[in-house]
């Protein structure tokens, strides 16, 4: 004879709420993912730009236009490359406090989920004392029927 669980309804709660710290922390780390790339992107553009400015500047005729727009499209590529690093530092710590938030709530969980066990276990206990006893009685009945009906 079992008896239900009488903290299920928190253990729903917190299977839920570790469910959406998991959400969460996915949903940070595919930011992480977007800046990352965003950053690799941004230094390919910086290195191919490195490659035209050289090759604008090399012996001969120089395009002094094209020269100074370079400089000036390197100037905005370090300065998206820096808000980006200051993006991706932010994602990073956001992602350190959403794994140690999905962390805590696992932890409920299981610490919910092991005094489930240990009540099911207690009560398993209980229900073999019980029919253990019972057999002992039976036995006992048993025993002295045939002590006294011989």
């Amino acid at each position: 004879m079992t008896t239900p669980f009488r903290l299920s309804t928190l253990l729903r709660l917190r299977l839920e709420a570790r469910d959406e710290r998991r959400a969460e922390l996915a949903k940070a780390l595919r930011a992480e993912g977007m800046l990352n790339q965003q950053q690799e992107a941004l230094a390919r553009e910086a290195s191919d730009l490195l490659v035209r400015s050289r090759a604008l500047a090399s012996p001969g005729e120089v395009d002094l236009d094209a020269l100074i727009q370079n400089q000036r499209y390197g100037l905005l590529l370090k300065a998206r490359g820096s808000q980006l690093a200051e993006q991706l530092a932010q994602v990073v710590n956001e992602v350190a406090r959403r794994r140690a938030a999905l962390v805590e709530a696992d932890r409920e969980v299981r610490m919910l989920e092991k005094l489930r066990e240990k009540q099911a276990a207690a009560q398993r206990l209980a229900d073999e004392r019980r029919e253990q006893k019972l057999l002992d009685e039976r036995g006992t009945l048993g025993y002295h029927r045939r002590e006294v009906l011989p």
